[in-house]
């Protein structure tokens, strides 16, 4: 099965493309720029749903509902936003269709043209906050923290299975309060949760930091972000949390009685992360024999495989060690299947980045032996099957330790701090990752140093040193070094 993948030295786009289908993650769709994600790719995600949605009730927030269409006037009431994503609409014009009189299918019906078109919703602030002033009439009903799961549409030229669809499923909160410092805390605080989701559960090393101006989301006044290094050396967004000051509150007029029985507006935050983690996954871990998952991700934790068939005194003992496995919170699969050779089964699961494969046979169960195989170093070795739960929950934990860590080294390997514009563009160009450098703080030289090198400003990291030095592209003083990369 690896030599059906392309490798990440000859081709890494294709690498990648390769394991979205060999590992049965996703398909392309009959709709240009959608994808179908396969019941294995959506139970990664699935997940991912389950542990942040936990983590987001543990920090105080209910999940909600809105609408998936927007009335085209809300996205007029907020300069800025309607101005961000304007490009990228999808709009629904008409409500009906009629067979075509020609007798070729059907066609739109003429008679049927909307009175205000609706947007498919490209992200909820809008219908949201409409909604918002209805709900907000005093201090008493502050905080708001709602978060809601669901699919949007942004009208993506370029695509790319999980990194970049017209459609994409993802999580996106939306939080009213009292005050300026409520508000900018509850951005801060969702920001550490990402940052922690990203480390302790896909292993994967970001950078916390904040957009420069330019960068920021559409309508936000601060947007604070997660960076995350692939291995082609390209950046990924990970996840964005936004501070959005009064500006949608004003939009829709969402005011609210504080306790000194003063009117004021409401102040907002807005989050998310979506299926793009999956992408973002695939791309930080894998090799080129296939995906490889983290432990606290991974559908299938563990596998068993009966060798050379599941026979009945096999199969009666890959269930005793299931069932132990089971006990502990391990998610377990025995092999059942009868038609396929052991080695075929190994390459299969290896491609599917299961993190531990046990492979039992008469000789191992006679010598009260098993098998183990760790996806990740490719190692095997031989355990005593008395001590087989406690060694396979310890061997997870490694695993997803080792990891992170393997992803920290490479970070680190492939971030760079350079002094001059010369050094940037080699950098950039020769080596990629991250290029720790410094910047003037002005739209204007930044869009130049893009426009020069394709490369972006990732982020101003909020644990960035007070650092006297120079804008490497115009020479003008700077306090701290910000991090540019070419990114997905």
């Amino acid at each position: 099965m690896a030599k059906e993948i392309t490798s990440r030295a000859e081709n890494y786009s294709q690498w990648y493309n390769d394991i979205v289908k060999k590992a049965g993650l996703a398909d392309n769709s009959a709709v240009r720029g959608c994808m179908v994600i396969k019941p294995y790719g959506y139970a990664i995600w699935e997940n991912m749903k389950d542990q942040l949605d936990r983590m987001f009730k543990d920090t105080g927030h209910v999940n909600a509902y809105f609408p998936l269409f927007i009335p085209k006037s809300f996205l007029s009431k907020e300069a800025q936003h309607v101005e961000g994503f304007a490009k990228e609409c999808a709009v629904v014009t008409h409500h009906r269709l009629m067979n075509d009189p020609a007798g070729h299918g059907v066609i739109v019906d003429p008679a049927a043209k909307l009175e205000e078109e609706l947007i498919v919703r490209p992200t909820s602030e809008t219908i949201i906050w409409h909604t918002y002033k209805d709900w907000i009439q005093s201090y008493r009903d502050l905080p708001l923290l709602i978060n809601q799961w669901a699919n949007v549409v942004r009208w993506e030229m370029r695509t790319r299975p999980f990194l970049r669809t017209a459609e994409f499923l993802w999580q996106e909160g939306h939080t009213a309060h009292a005050t300026a410092a409520e508000a900018m805390a509850e951005a801060r605080l969702i920001h550490d949760v990402y940052a922690e989701f990203a480390e302790q559960y896909m292993a994967m090393p970001v950078i916390k930091g904040y957009k420069s101006e330019n960068e920021r989301f559409a309508g936000a006044d601060e947007t604070f972000t997660i960076e995350a290094l692939m291995q082609d050396g390209k950046a990924l967004q990970a996840g964005t949390s936004h501070f959005l000051g009064q500006n949608f509150a004003k939009a829709f007029d969402v005011t609210f009685l504080n306790d000194k029985n003063e009117s004021d507006y409401v102040w907002a935050t807005s989050w998310g992360v979506s299926t793009r983690l999956v992408g973002g996954l695939i791309m930080t871990h894998s090799d080129d024999d296939g995906l490889v998952l983290p432990p606290r991700l991974a559908p299938i934790q563990v596998v068993i495989v009966p060798i050379p068939k599941p026979e009945p005194e096999l199969l009666e003992k890959a269930e005793q060690i299931a069932g132990l496995l089971k006990s502990m919170g391990i998610r377990v699969k025995i092999d059942m299947d009868e038609t396929k050779r052991p080695g075929f089964k190994f390459a299969e699961y290896e491609m599917k980045g299961i993190p531990v494969r046990l492979g039992l046979g008469k000789r191992d169960l006679e010598q009260n032996v098993i098998e183990v195989a760790r996806r990740d170093t490719k190692e095997k070795m031989s355990v005593s099957l008395d001590r087989i739960d406690s060694f396979v929950q310890s061997l997870l934990s490694d695993i997803q330790a080792s990891l992170l860590q393997k992803a920290k080294d490479f970070r680190t390997e492939y971030t760079t701090e350079v002094e001059n514009y010369d050094q940037f563009k080699e950098v950039i160009e020769d080596k990629g990752g991250f290029v720790s450098c410094h910047w003037d703080g002005t739209t204007e030289t930044e869009l130049k140093i893009k426009e020069d090198t394709k490369a972006t400003l990732r982020c101003i990291p909020v644990d960035a040193v007070e650092e006297q030095g120079k804008c490497i592209y115009s020479g003008k003083p700077s306090n701290k070094r910000v991090i540019f990369a070419k990114a997905y």
